[in-house]
């Protein structure tokens, strides 16, 4: 089934003596449970299409569907709604909350909606993320490691529609890095949760089930890779 599809997208910068097209009519369909990558070197686009999917940014022109709403025709109200609820954002530098502890950070999302958070959700995501022990502990007393999966809890427990990650090793060393991924590849096998992940690292890539490839603003090539089989809770617990 189609959860995500992108029809002639297109976003331009600048003025007329100025104009940067970094999108330029992209088109993009993923189905439920897809693990991406998507690749392209500094500048080609591939950060400006993570954004327009994510409601960060707004397109210049085209459509972005996702689970059936055009979310470029929706107001800011509407699109912070519907950011919260059915897209989680995983970014390099984890982007959680200094003040508040690990728990209350991967509840943020519900607590901002006034949702009663779903306990055993909680608690299974706090298992398999492997942060029982760091609950209450504040951001700054946690590793690189510690903070990026409270980053995916938070991305993760609304279950929304689609996690998009961008460079989510890109500030952590080879071990937590290979801890990471395989936590992503745990979540779309464990919980068939469709990811979108932007990288500029092949050998990451290549652990996606597919691999969109962008530059200047267009997708070049667009393969199924079959190494994106999901890594087990075994396999992660090993590392």
């Amino acid at each position: 089934m189609e959860i995500l599809r992108c029809e002639n997208l297109t976003k331009i910068y600048g003025g007329a003596q100025t104009q940067v097209r970094a999108l330029d009519g992209v088109n993009l369909s993923v189905e439920t449970g897809e693990f991406v990558a998507i690749t392209g070197a500094s500048g080609s686009g591939k950060s400006t299409l993570l954004h327009m999917l994510g409601g960060v940014d707004r397109p210049t022109s085209g459509r972005i569907m996702i689970e059936g709403t055009d979310i470029a025709t929706l107001g800011e109200k509407q699109l912070s709604i519907f950011r919260r609820r059915k897209v989680g954002l995983v970014y390099q530098f984890y982007n959680l909350i200094p003040s508040i502890n690990v728990k209350q950070n991967i509840l943020l999302p519900m607590l901002l909606d006034n949702q009663k958070p779903d306990k055993k959700r909680f608690e299974d995501l706090v298992e398999v993320l492997g942060l029982g022990e760091r609950l209450f502990h504040l951001p700054n007393q946690l590793s690189g490691g510690q903070q990026q999966r409270a980053a995916i809890a938070r991305a993760l427990i609304y279950r929304p529609a689609i996690l998009l990650a961008d460079e989510p090793t890109g500030n952590l060393d080879k071990k937590n890095s290979e801890e990471i991924l395989g936590l992503l590849k745990l979540s779309n096998r464990k919980y068939k949760q469709t990811i979108l992940l932007i990288t500029h690292d092949e050998r990451i890539a290549l652990e996606a089930g597919r691999i969109i490839a962008i530059e200047d603003g267009r997708i070049i090539s667009d393969d199924k890779n079959g190494a994106g089989e999901a890594t087990t809770s075994e396999e992660v617990g090993a590392r």
